[in-house]
């Protein structure tokens, strides 16, 4: 009975051997094979340091960490050279297949749009989606507002006078075509004012004054008349 128990425990710690032993070689056979590029390479955890302008890639399977020499990094990654080692160091969003920083990134996975340095899965409010870039685009008003032609300036009045002033105002406007409800408050100006001069005496106001100035003299010879027939 013991001699099957310790045979059936040489089995088992020979099976895991052995399984180790193959996932050492699918690892080092994919990335790592004959350590090619490294300064120092240990068999269990593959590159530890590279050679000149080659980058470190560093991942992890399972609990066990892996290193490859690599002369350039692989999409989700971006590279920072140093003065002792060159790294690949991974993008933060896993939906990013290039970036700049860990939290920037230039260029989206299959599925999600870019904008402004992320990852999105559909455009945000107030952009457009662009196919064949995969990036959100700002969309312009022009896009949301069709506006039509500006009308004819109005006559230059000041408080609905014509003339009698030296400055009045006036104004012309325009409509909106095409615009949804709550895209006509982001639409374009839709009115202009502008300052325009006025004559400063109304036609027949001098001829008027003087008719006016002529009834007051006769109003009062005609009053010291009366007072002096009165006394």
């Amino acid at each position: 009975m013991q001699w099957i128990l310790l045979l059936l425990l040489l089995f088992v710690n020979s099976m895991e051997v052995l399984a180790q032993a193959r996932r050492k070689k699918r690892v080092s056979a994919t990335l790592f094979e004959n350590c090619t590029g490294c300064i120092m390479c240990s068999e269990d955890n593959g590159c530890i340091s590279c050679q000149q302008r080659l980058f470190l890639l560093i991942w992890r399977d399972g609990i066990r960490q892996y290193g490859a020499c690599v002369h350039a990094c692989p999409p989700g990654y971006f590279g920072v050279r140093g003065q002792e080692v060159n790294r690949c160091i991974k993008c933060r969003s896993p939906s990013c297949e290039s970036c700049f920083s860990k939290d920037f990134c230039m260029k989206c996975k299959e599925h999600f749009y870019l904008h402004k340095g992320k990852c999105f899965s559909s455009c945000p409010l107030d952009t457009v989606a662009q196919h064949s870039t995969r990036e959100c685009q700002v969309s312009s008003l022009s896009e949301k507002c069709e506006m039509g032609p500006w009308g004819n300036w109005s006559p230059c009045t000041n408080q609905g006078r014509t003339c009698g002033s030296k400055w009045g105002s006036t104004t012309r406007v325009r409509e909106v075509f095409r615009s949804s409800r709550d895209d006509v408050a982001m639409c374009p100006t839709l009115s202009e004012f502008r300052k325009c001069r006025l004559r400063k005496r109304c036609p027949g106001e001098k001829n008027e004054n003087k008719r006016k100035e002529k009834r007051d003299k006769k109003q009062q010879k005609k009053k010291k008349l009366d007072s002096l027939m009165i006394t």
